[in-house]
């Protein structure tokens, strides 16, 4: 309440400087509570705290009153202490930026291995509580374990059902490594799943054909000895349709991770200890100052807590760096699991991917790739010079394949491989470095954590 009995605007403020504010009054929170259910405790002890004034005014006598004929003000405490708990947010929130392996690489190291023992011994426990689940899992392993090394009739369809496996698990592997780490995955589509569909591309215009020998295909590709008239792009997209999906549903599953942390700490009645939600919160207070990324964060935001599923599958079905946003916001409103992952995984495995997958084929069909070659020739000063090897790489990729197994292979190993390889090893050493700091971040969020924890215990007693 202020001097002239207004209560603040508790809609401008975060949900934890609310849920902050709440306990400082000695308000005990039980179960989840919305935004509005926080700001209606708020209002309520607002109009408690307004009576007991009045009533406490009444028996005062005059000279104690004061000169301006108030008695408590609880709104410029309460407005301190709130500005003190954003202050003290993104203080913790510098400082741990900072905690980096080029700038404290002994701290992030430590904190690193911390975490990493922290997350293991919560993994173990985890493991331990399903022990019965773990134990079916483990005796049905053994089982095909068993059937796998058993001499029989039946082995040509095992291998043939491993193969199928493992490159399925292959392309969901990567996908999960592209999604995973709220933004800080690594980019497997424009490392692997897009060259793998450039090749194919390129490979079926040049041989009119994609029934590939295998082996060797899928490691290389060579030119069958019966080949067609024709090739199309929904020929090529059938061709290419597994991996894209397996990669898409990888994607998917790398988008849970968000999802259940966001959805645990609302089921436990711990603050959301995110600031996603708190730069969420501080943007809605200047809508007239956002730029194109902060309106498109709370448009994802907004999309995913008014429409549900078929927001989730809007926000799915396109190329969407802020999808992280959406795991936490379903997460945090409780949104159903099936109905967060069904969605996530329509979106992702078909959708989305047969658009990016019809993309690729077009752009790297034969008739494409060739004016595009001839195109880098008008790039001012270095056009020439960059055409050649582009040109010869193309002629080479077509070289092979036409080759015939068994036959010598020319040492061909050009710049652009080399390039390429080198940046596939850049993005991988950052990719570590990442988990390496991301996981060093989480222990000192951990601790700033446990620290208020302790403050506010003392406080109370």
């Amino acid at each position: 309440m202020s001097d002239s009995g207004v209560s603040p605007d508790y809609s401008t403020y975060t949900v934890a400087d609310l849920k902050q504010e709440l306990k400082n009054r000695g308000v005990q929170l039980k179960g989840s509570k919305l935004k509005v259910d926080l700001v209606k405790l708020l209002k309520e002890s607002d109009r408690t705290q307004e009576s007991g004034v009045v009533q406490r005014k009444a028996a005062l006598p005059a000279e104690d009153i004061g000169l301006n004929g108030g008695a408590v003000s609880f709104a410029a405490n309460n407005d301190l202490d709130l500005t003190r708990h954003h202050k003290q947010r993104m203080e913790e929130k510098t400082e741990r930026e900072t905690i980096v392996l080029w700038r404290k690489p002994l701290t992030t190291i430590h904190y690193f291995s911390l975490e990493s023992i922290i997350l293991l011994k919560d993994y173990a426990v985890s493991l331990w509580k399903h022990r019965i689940l773990v134990a079916v899992c483990l005796l049905t392993f053994l089982g095909f374990v068993a059937v796998y090394n058993i001499e029989g009739s039946h082995q040509p369809h095992v291998t043939s059902i491993e193969k199928t496996v493992l490159w399925c698990l292959y392309w969901v592997g990567l996908g999960i490594l592209s999604s995973v780490g709220l933004g800080t995955g690594l980019h497997t589509f424009v490392l692997y799943l897009g060259p793998h569909i450039a090749a194919v591309t390129l490979a079926a215009f040049e041989c009119m054909s994609v029934d590939f020998p295998e082996p060797p295909y899928p490691d290389s590709i060579i030119c069958p000895d019966e080949v067609g008239d024709t090739m199309s792009l929904w020929t090529i997209m059938s061709k290419v349709r597994l991996e894209a999906m397996m990669w898409g549903a990888g994607t998917a599953i790398g988008e849970l991770p968000p999802y259940f942390m966001a959805r645990a700490a609302r089921l436990s009645g711990r603050d959301v200890d995110d600031e996603d939600f708190d730069e969420l919160e501080d943007l809605r207070k200047h809508p007239k100052d956002l730029n194109v990324l902060d309106r498109a964060k709370l448009g994802v935001h907004d999309l995913v807590q008014r429409v549900g599923f078929f927001g989730i599958l809007a926000c799915a079905s396109i190329p969407n760096p802020l999808f992280d946003l959406a795991g936490i916001t379903c997460g945090h409103f409780l949104v159903k699991f099936w109905t967060f992952f069904g969605a996530t995984l329509i979106g992702k495995a078909i959708i989305k991917m047969h658009i990016q997958k019809l993309f690729v084929i077009f752009v790297f069909s034969e008739h494409h790739v060739e004016q595009l070659i001839s195109l880098i020739k008008y790039i001012p000063y270095f056009g020439p010079s960059l055409q050649a090897p582009f040109k010869e790489y193309l002629n080479v990729q077509k070289t092979k394949l036409h080759h015939k197994p068994g036959a010598p292979t020319e040492g061909d190993a050009s710049w652009l491989s080399w390039v390429f390889e080198k940046v596939i090893i850049i993005m991988v050493a950052y990719f570590l470095l990442s988990i390496v700091n991301s996981t060093a971040q989480a222990y000192h969020k951990r601790l700033n954590q446990r620290k208020r924890e302790q403050k506010e215990k003392l406080s109370t007693d």
